[in-house]
């Protein structure tokens, strides 16, 4: 270990050659710290201060000790349709083993051209890489499983876009980045035991406790399942969107990665997709889950011939394995709902109480956060929603059925204070902290917005600027893929 705290691993380089090349980073003329992630860089076993120093690591000017630099191959079903892909601005550092012997991918996002960049520059802007920091930040605070951001650094260059813009670097932190699109990959190649070395690596990074099951293989697909269904509920119940959930956006490990298009949903609406591409609504809110299914298929695909040679019983196999999805998603859904309700048990009933609410919410284009924040402060709003004869009624049976509980009424109110966050990032408020940072260098409101996004669950007075919805416009809100 050096003194700036690396302690890095290459174990992906041990996999067969054909899953990635060694490459490394581009250089940059200019590199300036704008962000830099305290708090992570601790969990991580680094040294904070030396780190801030030396910017060039995160710039790709300089690599850590240990350091085998790569960019990793993959493929992906991107809007349904297959493609051969790849780290095409990505270039993985190495794995930091952090003083509780945890295991994290360091990769830099936006470092250059790599053999897999598809006639791109390899680029990123400042604009994307703060979106990207700022949202996975925001989901790690709310809970979310999430790939993480260390630090951001611009280059000094313009990169050229429909205008030319400030070039930036994110670090992104991982558990890992193996995808379903890497199974892809590995399914395609069909070249010697590829795809059984990256099953077997996968399940001793991921999943020990399986290794020794009677069909580990199975064992993994399950894992996996269990992990999407939990994550994707938990998107559900804070009403984020993800906006490409195509197979090389989905991970093996359950974390949420690639915040190009992503934005939290404001008026409760199923239908709500943000993504400029997106205009079939394949990606929308209300499919998510379907979604997840379509690309956990693809997965289940890929470890047919490792789960039984017999085709025909492979496939059986992961049926019934994939049923089991929805079937984790309602429940954990469902519970979820309840909590940011303020119920502690469970009765028939609840499932109803929860669907009528959402029901008067679509009904009165009620805000999906801002609803759940006044239910759990029992502040009654001057809105339609409040003045509606329906909900005025359902109000009625959530009151008795909080009160037939043994709980009292305040224990309720502190689990839903805890299930419903005060601060979101709110869409307005990401825009207006990245076009300061892009236009201006001001990285004022950028700091601000994380701060109060660190205590999405703090209702404090300090933070009730942050909770407030966006004023009405007649433009519909639209995000882009960063590139």
């Amino acid at each position: 270990m050096d003194k700036r705290g690396w302690n890095l691993e290459n174990t992906y380089t041990e996999l067969p050659k054909l899953f990635f090349t060694k490459i490394e980073p581009s250089p940059v003329r200019e590199p300036k710290l704008i962000i830099f992630n305290d708090t992570l860089s601790e969990e991580l076993g680094l040294n904070t201060d030396e780190l801030k120093k030396e910017v060039d690591i995160f710039a790709g000017n300089e690599l850590p000790e240990g350091s085998i630099p790569i960019a990793k191959a993959y493929a992906g079903h991107q809007f349904g349709q297959f493609t051969i892909l790849g780290d095409g601005r990505a270039i993985l550092l190495g794995e930091q083993i952090t003083p509780k012997g945890e295991r994290f991918d360091i990769e830099l996002k936006g470092s250059g051209r790599t053999p897999y960049s598809r006639g791109g520059d390899g680029r990123a802007s400042v604009g994307p890489m703060l979106r990207e920091y700022i949202i996975s930040e925001a989901m790690h605070a709310l809970g979310v499983p999430t790939t993480r951001s260390l630090a951001v650094v611009t280059t000094g260059d313009m990169v050229r876009r429909e205008t030319e813009l400030p070039g930036a670097i994110l670090t992104r932190v991982a558990s890992s980045h193996l995808r379903v699109g890497t199974f892809e990959y590995a399914a395609k190649t069909s070249v010697g035991d590829n795809l059984k070395s990256l099953a077997d690596y996968t399940i001793n990074r991921h999943f020990k406790a399986i290794k020794d099951d009677d069909n580990p293989y199975l064992s993994l697909l399950r894992s996996v399942i269990k992990r999407q269904a939990l994550l994707i509920s938990k998107w559900q119940l804070i009403g984020f969107i993800h906006g490409v959930m195509n197979t090389d956006n989905m991970t093996i490990s359950g974390e949420t990665i690639d915040y190009g298009p992503c934005a939290f949903m404001d008026t409760y609406d199923p239908e709500t997709v943000f993504s400029s591409i997106d205009r079939q609504g394949r990606y929308s809110y209300v499919n998510q889950p379907d979604i997840a299914v379509w690309d956990l298929s693809r997965f289940a695909e890929t470890l047919l011939p490792l789960i039984d040679n017999d085709s025909n019983k492979a496939i059986e196999l992961c049926k019934e394995e994939l049923s089991k999805f929805q079937y984790i998603y309602n429940e954990d859904w469902l519970n979820g709902m309840r909590k940011k309700l303020g119920l502690f048990n469970e009765k028939d009933e609840d499932k109803s109480l929860v669907s009528s609410l959402l029901t008067a919410m679509y009904r009165y284009k009620a805000d999906y956060t801002s609803t759940f924040i006044s239910l759990s402060l029992d502040r009654k709003e001057d809105n339609e929603l409040y003045a509606s004869d329906e909900f005025k009624e359902w109000y009625g049976l959530w009151k008795s059925r909080i009160e037939s509980q043994e709980q009292s009424l305040e224990e309720s109110k502190d689990l839903m204070k805890r299930n419903n966050p005060f601060v979101i990032p709110r869409n307005y408020r990401v825009e207006q902290a990245l076009k300061e940072a892009e236009s201006n260098n001001d990285y004022t409101l950028v700091e601000k917005l994380l701060e109060a996004l660190s205590n999405p669950y703090d209702y404090s007075e300090k933070y009730e600027e942050y909770s407030k919805i966006p004023l009405e416009t007649k433009e519909h809100y639209r995000t882009y893929c960063g590139t």
